[in-house]
């Protein structure tokens, strides 16, 4: 759909908005999606981000009456977040055992008849994938690193190999098993996984047995300490290792057999988990890892980073978009490695896949552009350094700088016009200081049950307040003014904010323009980015003579 179309139908919203306006999870939206035939079709966005026009789900939702109160399923995230807080990963896992008819004494009576009572009207695998989801979305919120983010789990997922029927799959560090399990969706699939955390290892294993995956085995423990699966040979290990640990037992596993490439130094323990990984890949076998992107070029790496070169072991490294692993502040990299058939030498005309995807949305296409995808060969990586940082590689390849500027001048030009388009329509109001006098506190909102909290993020859980129009005034000049001490520290305070009372109507009113600007500021970065990777372009494609200026000489000779 065209953008003017688009903007016909009135505001668009996501598939995530439609879940806070309803009270509900993304997955519940999804469901409504494939079970009724009059959901609303998509206004505009993309077939994996679909937007929806406002007025259409707002009339949907009231004919269905979802939209008129909180919903159980909120209700009981509500009643468990309020007991277990921070081990919200025990309570799922206490849930899941009620749902699978064990006895939980401990569980209060007030969680216990919401589940009891949910269960009645929707299948447990329903329920508990809810609840999965809303609790990886608070995760991902808060920037936890408790749970693999959705957005990796899509990356591994799409550059995985297509298994065999009866293909093993293995995550030594499975958390709570949604990488593991996404992986290896198709029933009948073998699915192997060892985690450290007790909650989360039952809790993955209790969700397996809820869907009905006889197949899977998850059990509980310290994969480099304590292997629970010493004999094992996978087809596929998938992993997204914990980053940074120093305290990951080296002093005691110095003579471990795992270390076949060299023994990680205590600052890598990333090199560690991918040497545990292969260890357990049968001839042919291949491991998908999730690798901080300083792993491919530190120096304490380089020896063992030589011998996964030397051996072909490495067979490609992508740099994913920025964004998509949330509890890390620089791009990850995916590792993708593959156990040789035969235990020879490597072939001397065997290339490793240098795939950079820096430049992507972190929620648009992965598969690469050509002009992405570089085959290195392993002579070019043995060097001093052994980078295999994708970018670094690239680079150094001929680039079609004509190609490359025309698009992205086309592409900034499309965003400047869609951003003009964006700004929401205001008038003339009552003044500066008009929405002042009747206003509520958002510790007010919390207590009246409208507000509730996703890590320090205040979000409305009630019909009765817009969220947009919440978040909107949240961020008003005034509200971070009371917000910033003296020495110019910003700390939300729940106490000081305030919000103007309005109706219900003018609130969403406020909300839809609040919501526009919003979408006009990601469109702003957006154009700034593209400014700033056109303007690179250019200089770097004038510098080299690959580009020239219209009418100019393009054989080096001075302009008369």
């Amino acid at each position: 759909m065209t953008d003017a179309a688009a903007s016909s139908v009135g505001p668009l919203v996501t598939g995530a908005e439609i879940a806070r306006m309803a009270g509900v999870t993304r997955a519940a939206v999804s469901n409504w999606r494939r079970r009724y035939d009059d959901f609303p079709a998509p206004a505009g966005g993309a077939a994996n981000s679909p937007l929806y026009a406002l007025a259409e789900v707002q009339e949907w939702l009231d004919k269905q009456r979802k939209g008129q109160e909180v919903s159980p399923e909120v209700e009981l995230w509500q009643a468990m977040r309020a007991v277990y807080r921070e081990q919200m990963i025990a309570g799922l896992a206490r849930v899941a055992a009620l749902l699978c008819g064990q006895d939980e004494d401990d569980v209060p009576e007030d969680v216990a008849q919401r589940v009891q009572a949910l269960a009645r009207t929707e299948s447990s695998t329903d329920l508990v994938n809810g609840l999965t989801a809303r609790f990886m979305d608070s995760a991902r919120r808060a920037g936890s690193d408790q749970v693999t983010p959705e957005r990796v789990v899509r990356a591994l997922c799409h550059f995985a190999p297509e298994l065999s029927a009866d293909a093993t799959v293995f995550d030594p560090a499975c958390g709570i098993g949604v990488l593991l399990l996404s992986v290896a969706s198709e029933a009948g699939t073998r699915c192997v996984g060892q985690e450290l955390d007790s909650d989360s290892a039952r809790f993955a294993q209790l969700r397996a047995d809820l869907l009905g995956r006889s197949d899977v085995q998850i059990v509980e423990g310290d994969s480099l300490r304590a292997d629970q699966w010493p004999d094992l040979k996978a087809d596929l290990v998938v992993c997204d290792p914990p980053a940074g640990v120093t305290e990951w037992g080296r002093d005691e596993l110095l003579l471990d057999a795992r270390w076949d490439l060299g023994t990680p130094s205590k600052a890598e323990s990333e090199l560690a988990w991918l040497q545990h990984a292969y260890a357990h890949t049968v001839p042919g076998g291949q491991v998908l890892m999730v690798m901080p992107a300083s792993v491919a070029y530190r120096k304490a790496g380089r020896r063992i980073r030589a011998e996964l070169v030397r051996r072909g072991i490495v067979r490609q490294v992508v740099a994913l978009p920025p964004g998509t692993a949330t509890s890390h502040a620089l791009p990850v990299h995916l590792w993708c490695l593959k156990r040789p058939e035969n235990t020879g030498a490597a072939d001397p005309q065997h290339t490793v896949r240098m795939v950079d995807l820096t430049d992507n949305s972190p929620d648009g296409d992965l598969e690469p552009r050509p002009d992405q995808v570089a085959d290195v060969p392993l002579m070019q990586l043995l060097d001093d350094t052994v980078d295999l940082t994708p970018g670094t590689h690239l680079r150094s390849r001929r680039r079609d700088y004509p190609g490359e500027y025309a698009a992205l001048r086309e592409e900034l030009e499309h965003e400047i016009r869609r951003l003009a388009a964006m700004l929401p329509g205001l008038t003339e109001g009552g003044g500066p200081d008009s929405l002042d006098g009747a206003a509520t506190s958002v510790a007010e909102l919390a207590r009246a049950g409208l507000v509730a909290y996703e890590g320090q993020q205040p979000v409305s859980v009630s019909e009765q307040l817009d969220t947009d129009y919440l978040q909107g005034f949240l961020r008003s000049s005034l509200n971070v003014r009371r917000s910033t001490s003296a020495s110019g520290t910003y700390r939300f305070d729940v106490k000081g904010a305030r919000i103007p009372r309005m109706s219900v109507d003018d609130q969403r009113r406020y909300g839809s323009a609040f919501r526009a600007l919003t979408e006009f500021e990601a469109g702003v970065r957006r154009v700034d980015e593209l400014s700033r990777r056109l303007a690179e372009v250019a200089r770097e494609g004038l510098a080299s003579g690959a580009l020239a200026p219209d009418g100019g000489a393009k054989t080096g000779r001075p302009v008369d």
